[in-house]
């Protein structure tokens, strides 16, 4: 019974962070869903216009992409908030609720925040793209490894924060460097050389080079696909080492 009770609590607990972060703002101020649904089609239409189509696939990957970065990204700003307007980190502190069970409950409440992007998103990519069984595979994983990336960026940064506008800001700067200067809507052979060195300084770019190569829209060699995933995979796993070592959960 206990381990069951256990379940039930964490569970709840996840619940909870879905219901008070996303579903209480769809419910009550359905405009909020705009910006969710606006902020990647922007990039996409833009990208779809200037190439007159040609980049149109290119650009739903994009646009999946930075769905899922900017939904951990959107961690910070709620987090901060919470945190400081609210004082609802000291409360999770003081409960037996450990930071795992609550970054997990935020970070899903980002999903289901994105949840009509990723629909329109998704359709657009059912007819747009064509990916194999493996490479549909694939392109998820990225996309997951893009969210966990977030999930650790946006947490730590929401700890650190003193003020809403200041997390805003890092959150706004964050969201610049990762999604709208690398190659993520378009394949990086479009970026001339020495230029395009710049580009991997991202770990986007890599993200973007594995989702494009899985669809056929970029070729990359064997060593080239290994590479990429090692730098992205690597990069994750050091920022989620940061935040799980370095964020500042409780108060000294």
């Amino acid at each position: 019974m206990r381990p069951q009770r256990k379940n039930r609590s964490r569970f709840s607990q996840v619940l909870a962070g879905i219901l008070v972060n996303s579903i209480y703002e769809m419910r009550n101020y359905p405009v909020v869903l705009v910006n969710t649904v606006l902020s990647p089609l922007s990039f996409l239409i833009l990208i779809t216009f200037v190439s007159r189509g040609a980049l149109l696939g290119e650009a739903v990957m994009g646009g999946l992409l930075m769905s899922m970065f900017g939904a951990g990204m959107a961690l910070q700003g709620d987090m901060a908030h919470l945190k400081n307007d609210f004082k609802l980190q000291d409360m999770i502190v003081s409960s037996p609720t450990k930071w795992p069970y609550y970054v997990f409950g935020m970070a899903a409440s980002e999903i289901v925040y994105t949840i009509p992007a990723l629909v329109v998103l998704g359709i657009l990519g059912f007819y747009f793209l064509h990916l194999s069984a493996f490479g549909l595979l694939q392109f998820i994983a990225v996309l997951v490894m893009m969210f966990l990336m977030s999930i650790a960026v946006g947490y730590t940064f929401a700890t650190f924060s003193s003020d809403i506008v200041q997390s805003y800001s890092f959150s706004r700067l964050i969201s610049t460097l990762f999604s709208t200067i690398p190659p993520v809507y378009y394949p990086i052979t479009y970026i001339p050389l020495p230029w395009r060195y710049l580009a991997y300084l991202s770990p986007t770019t890599y993200a973007a080079e594995l989702a494009q190569n899985a669809a056929g829209y970029l070729t990359l060699s064997p060593t080239m696909v290994a590479l990429d995933w090692a730098v992205l995979i690597g990069i994750t796993v050091i920022l989620l080492f940061v935040a799980s070592t370095q964020a500042r959960w409780r108060e000294v």
